[in-house]
């Protein structure tokens, strides 16, 4: 079984996610929006050439899509989401899911309305060395924090320094430091411990209204999670999971490749799982999986997981004083 794709958007992230999703013979793009003809066809030229829209509910109403890939900014998620399940196509929605809880919760409503697949493309928990944090997670004892940073000096922040504000740092696209990185960090927390009790957040804003970086403290009964991001700044720290007997430690958050354990006694034990594909290609997998055996959400990217991601994410907004146009309209 092959599943038809469109894609909506030609940024990097879609050319990332084509390379990964080529990697199976049962994927195939078959059409591309576009704003701009001129650009969905230079952009279509690198892929066999599918059919390329600068009319979106054209596009909908082809009987060839099966499904859609949204990678545009994320205060577009929403309203392109609901009218793609609304033609009845099913939808792998680039992270964050959308500008704010209730937008995430409206997009739920349409896939359960339209009896569609709609998953959150948050590519690290469909990794195989996720799998295995969760499966060597017991090994650990009682966990007492996680601690996640994701910290990555954006080459879009020189050109905000000169006075140029592009998609990255403009809330009109609903972007910044926490929805472009700090969810990296807190949709794998959510995935393996649930929703926290409270949530405590810091951040720095830039002149432009969004934030550079932050940080949040998050609390479950008998755990506490600290977290990092920035786009202002760099971060070597891995990732680490400790417990009572043992720390696990994972490299990257953003794309698990090494995941160790440290014991109290000084055993190390090396759970690394073997990666043999590109990083998105589990996601795209997951995806075509689902809809091969007819099931409707993820049982890994629940949308629960992804609207109590978009909670915390709101919330610590909330804190920080980060509103963007999109709450306005909620």
């Amino acid at each position: 079984m092959t599943t038809r794709f469109a894609v909506i958007g030609t940024n990097w992230i879609t050319e990332r996610f084509l390379q990964a999703a080529l990697e199976t013979e049962e994927f195939l793009l078959t059409a591309v929006y576009s704003r701009t003809e001129e650009k969905g066809r230079a952009f279509a030229a690198k892929y066999a050439d599918p059919d390329v829209y600068t009319d979106l509910d054209q596009m909908l109403q082809t009987a060839d899509i099966d499904a859609v890939y949204i990678a545009s900014p994320n205060s577009y998620h929403m309203e392109q989401a609901i009218r793609c399940m609304d033609h009845g196509k099913h939808v792998l929605c680039e992270k964050p899911m959308a500008s704010n809880a209730s937008e995430v919760q409206a997009m739920i409503d349409a896939a359960k309305r339209n009896n569609v697949l709609l998953m959150e493309a948050l590519k690290s928990t469909l990794m195989p060395n996720f799998q295995t944090v969760k499966d060597n997670l017991y090994k650990l004892g009682p966990i007492r924090r996680y601690f996640a940073s994701y910290c990555q000096y954006s080459s879009r922040y020189d050109a905000f320094k000169q006075g140029t504000v592009l998609n990255a740092f403009n809330p009109e696209f609903s972007n910044g430091s926490l929805m472009d990185l700090g969810i990296y960090c807190l949709y794998p927390m959510v995935t393996l411990f649930g929703k926290p009790d409270t949530v405590k957040a810091s951040g720095y804003m830039l002149s432009s209204g969004v934030d550079g970086e932050g940080s949040l403290i998050l609390s479950y009964p008998e755990m506490e999670a600290v977290i990092m991001h920035s786009k202002i700044s760099d971060s070597y720290a891995p990732a680490e999971i400790q417990g009572e007997i043992g720390t696990m430690i994972i490299d990257k958050i953003n794309q698990p490749y090494d995941v160790k354990i440290h014991y109290r006694d000084g055993t190390i034990e090396n759970v690394t799982q073997l990666q043999t594909h590109e990083s998105m290609y589990y996601e795209v997998q997951e995806f075509i999986d689902l809809l091969k055996c007819g099931e409707r959400e993820s049982a890994v990217n629940t949308l629960a997981n992804s609207l109590i991601t978009a909670e915390i994410m709101e919330e610590a907004r909330r804190q920080i004083g980060l509103v963007f146009p999109a709450d306005m309209r909620s």
